[in-house]
């Protein structure tokens, strides 16, 4: 059985799949395969960051309670308070 990539090791081949579609010299049924594959990748890598991020903005309170985690609330601040 395979193991299933990481998300650095699908982060990587997304960047190499943009460079050689950059660089202009694939063909075209190859292009429109590593597009493909691109889109997938793209696609598992943002629903890990999604996963990710719903684990991070959630935090125990003093009861052990979860609350949310207002960093968005915390940035807004800090960057009003350097006005």
């Amino acid at each position: 059985m395979t193991e299933k990539p990481t998300f650095e090791e699908n982060l990587k081949t997304l960047d190499e799949i943009v460079t050689n579609l950059e660089k202009g010299d694939v063909p075209l049924e190859k292009a429109l395969n590593e597009f493909k594959h691109g889109v997938v990748l793209s696609k598992e890598l943002q629903d890990t960051l999604q996963n990710a991020e719903q684990t991070l903005t959630k935090m125990m309170n003093d009861d052990d309670q979860e609350v949310p985690f207002e960093a968005d609330n915390e940035v807004t601040k800090d960057s009003t308070e350097n006005d």
